[in-house]
């Protein structure tokens, strides 16, 4: 198997794609996803998930051999609470994704029946509509440590030569009250200019140094008051291991900019 980029999908939101009037709004990021197969080196054997909708005391995988769905949202049309993606999941990535955190020291838990929230149909239902690649997903940690999801990212390094792709999925702005506003507008764009110089820091130490310390940059606290979706990034960013960080996309919906990041070359 040919080395797998790492990526950071900011999802959007809710099941955007779904709603024909949101899929219009996010229609830049929809072409995007569904293009992003055709970049990566070869079509993966599996899909791992970290999606900031998903957060256990302890770092927590699915086991699922058929998980269900999660209808992490509320207010949305009656038929966005019957979507299913139908995508198998893997025990036996699951338990190496349990291996592979036990090795480095790494707390963990097993869930069996921990099912697909919208972090992760979300992207998946564009760039794989046909539902034919296993998907495991990984919890985040509640304490949102960044060296915690870091060190976990590290971990997990080897996956990436055994054909699995590592997707965290989240945010680059993440405040729920600031969406659509002027003042969001401008948040997003100081901290996502921010953003974009660490994850493209040529020394991954560095990069990996100025993510740890996220809340000195610009505007950090008003674009996440709470960073469930931005620790996913850190988890992909330790992955990377010494592999350059990109700025993939950028678009703008809901009065902010939402970047997408990629570690690893095509």
């Amino acid at each position: 198997m040919k080395t797998l980029p790492t990526l950071f999908i900011s999802h959007g939101g809710g099941p955007w794609p779904y709603i024909p009037q949101m899929k219009t709004q996010f229609r830049k990021t929809a072409q995007w996803l569904s293009d992003l197969p055709k970049t990566l080196p070869e079509k993966p054997k599996y899909i791992l998930s970290i999606s900031g909708h998903w957060e256990e005391p302890n770092f927590t995988v699915s086991s699922a051999e058929h998980p269900g769905m999660i209808y992490d949202y509320s207010g949305f049309p009656e038929h966005t609470y019957h979507i299913k993606y139908e995508a198998l999941g893997s025990k036996q990535l699951a338990a190496r994704v349990r291996q592979l955190l036990s090795e480095a020291n790494i707390k963990n838990e097993e869930d069996p029946t921990h099912g697909f929230d919208h972090g992760t149909f979300v992207p998946l239902v564009l760039m794989y509509p046909q539902a034919d690649i296993p998907v495991v997903s990984l919890s985040i940690k509640a304490n949102y440590s960044p060296l915690d999801h870091l060190k976990m990212g590290q971990a997990l390094k080897p996956l990436r030569e055994e054909g699995v792709l590592i997707i965290g999925s989240g945010l680059s702005y993440h405040n729920m009250r600031g969406f659509g506003t002027d003042a969001a507008g401008d948040v997003s764009k100081q901290f996502g200019q921010w953003l974009a110089s660490a994850v493209t820091e040529p020394d991954s130490e560095k990069r990996n140094q100025l993510l740890l310390n996220w809340e000195k940059a610009p505007a950090a606290r008003q674009a996440h008051p709470y960073e469930d979706h931005l620790v996913p990034l850190m988890v992909v960013s330790g992955a990377a291991g010494n592999d350059p960080g990109y700025v993939d996309f950028v678009d703008h919906v809901m009065g902010v900019d939402m970047a997408s990041y990629r570690f690893g070359k095509t």
